[in-house]
């Protein structure tokens, strides 16, 4: 295989080779596709207890969560695309006009060529591998950059990921800002970066400069609606779990509580039981609770304790890294925590009058990831699902929807655009090419599309080709 080298930029061979290979058609057979497939599985088979312990060293991460987001999630994902890549990559047969009765009309699944997955610190194997096997499955070469921020997780993939994968198609990249800015600046085929939004943008400025599609995951406040008609000890533990899970760390977390005061009041007993229940009296001896990535996401968070008022938890531990789970009763609108995603163990309640005030809030910000919904009165819930955007739904339960491979994971707006998880990885990372093939006989059909141009021409070229109303009816 020849290589060329494109310019200066430390990457450029590097994506040229893959170019290369992908330009031999080795990426697109079947047997191609699941043979990198079963690596990647053997992969997360065989390292169950390294990746466990990167993720520990990184965030304390317990075993329990590590398996299920980085271990389990992912192997749901290989497995999925195993039992159905081969119906993924069949042609998709469409409807045809009258015009085009006797010619083949289908849509083709293309690969798009050489791929890039950025992925975040927090769920470092999973934010990698799960888009990873969509592109592999969709026939991709593929560089994915895990974040330096989880030291260990990177420092894991880069050497021991490429001994499963096909070096010829698959590379991992490490380092932080800059080496992150030098890869941009090669052409890619598609991107696919999960992360913050200000790196989105330069993300999405670099893949302009290259008019290269791409899918961003930029995460944001996801509000949590808590009605007064509610089991509060039941809404309490699950949110509990899904706000505290890692540490907060999680961008599919509930960012804030949306309620009455009344409500507040109930909910906050419930809250401080299912801490305790959780975590223990002293959560900074817990096994199950994760750590602040590093002393400047520590720092910001803790910042954040200081609006509203502390209801629960507000101890840190800067030495450890710690900041007890934490919930903040009565602040306002103005105050940081409801200005920025939180993405840490601080939980906001923001009071309203009702419902109503509820939805116009949610919907006066910027679309979220998430919206979730708790309410014994199933109306209710649904009238939150109806009356809100956002990138995904849970009504009565928090971080669930995630084990689902049939769902879209994805936001819309300023949380993101474009979806992947089970089939729709398969899509995002593939080109869907409209075709259609005709035979060279049956010329006498195509004179009526033909100059010279007649009436008569036209009616007949548009009886074969107009699309018809199936029900049409009148109005009164």
């Amino acid at each position: 295989m020849t290589c060329f080298i494109s310019s200066s930029n430390p990457y450029a061979a590097l994506v040229d080779c893959l170019r290369a290979t992908w330009l031999t058609g080795k990426t697109r057979p079947i047997e191609y596709r699941r043979k990198q497939l079963e690596a990647l599985g053997c992969f997360l088979e065989e390292n169950r207890c390294e990746i466990l312990q990167a993720v520990n060293a990184d965030m304390r991460r317990c075993a329990f969560e590590g398996e299920m987001a980085d271990i389990s999630l992912v192997m749901n994902e290989v497995n999925n695309a195993l039992n159905c890549l081969h119906g993924w990559m069949m042609d998709e047969c469409v409807s045809k006009n009258l015009a085009t009765k006797f010619r083949s009309a289908i849509i083709r699944k293309d690969p798009y060529g050489v791929v890039l997955i950025i992925s975040p610190f927090n769920s470092p194997f999973n934010l990698t591998l799960v888009p990873l096997v969509g592109a592999i499955a969709a026939g991709n070469c593929v560089i994915v950059k895990p974040s330096e921020l989880s030291r260990c997780s990177e420092k894991l993939m880069a050497e021991v990921l490429p001994t499963y994968l096909d070096p010829e198609t698959f590379a991992v990249v490490t380092g932080g800002h800059e080496p992150t800015a030098r890869l941009l600046e090669n052409k890619f085929d598609y991107i696919l970066y999960s992360g913050n939004r200000r790196v989105g943008k330069v993300v999405m400025s670099a893949a302009a400069k290259h008019l290269t599609p791409l899918t961003l995951e930029l995460g944001g406040k996801n509000p949590c609606y808590v009605d007064s008609c509610c089991n509060f000890q039941n809404a309490a533990n699950r949110i509990v779990w899904g706000k505290f899970f890692n540490a907060g760390q999680n961008c599919t977390a509930p960012d804030y509580v949306i309620c009455t005061t009344d409500t507040q009041d109930r909910l906050i007993p419930c809250l401080r039981h299912a801490i305790r229940c959780f975590y223990g009296c002293n959560p900074q001896e817990s096994p199950d609770f994760a750590r602040m990535i590093n002393d400047e996401h520590f720092q910001r968070v803790r910042a954040l304790i200081d609006n509203g008022r502390v209801a629960i938890g507000g101890e840190t531990d800067e030495c450890d890294r710690y900041i007890a789970p934490t919930v903040l009763a009565d602040v306002k609108e103005w105050e940081p925590v409801m200005q920025q995603e939180i993405f840490g163990p601080v939980l906001p309640i923001f009071t309203v009058a009702g419902l109503e005030e509820a939805i116009q809030y949610i919907n006066s910000r910027d679309r979220p990831l998430f919206v979730y919904a708790f309410s014994c009165n199933h109306q209710t819930v649904h009238r939150v699902l109806d009356c809100t955007s956002s990138g995904g739904f849970s009504g009565n339960d928090t971080l669930m929807h995630m084990t689902l491979v049939s769902l879209p994971f994805g936001g819309i707006g300023c949380s993101g655009f474009g979806k992947y998880h089970g089939r729709f990885s398969f899509d995002t990372f593939t080109h869907q090419r409209g075709s259609l093939i005709s035979t060279m006989g049956f010329e006498a059909l195509n004179n009526i599309r033909y100059p010279p141009y007649t009436e008569s021409k036209l009616q007949m070229l548009k009886f074969g080709t107009d699309v018809r109303r199936w029900n049409p009816c009148t109005m009164l």
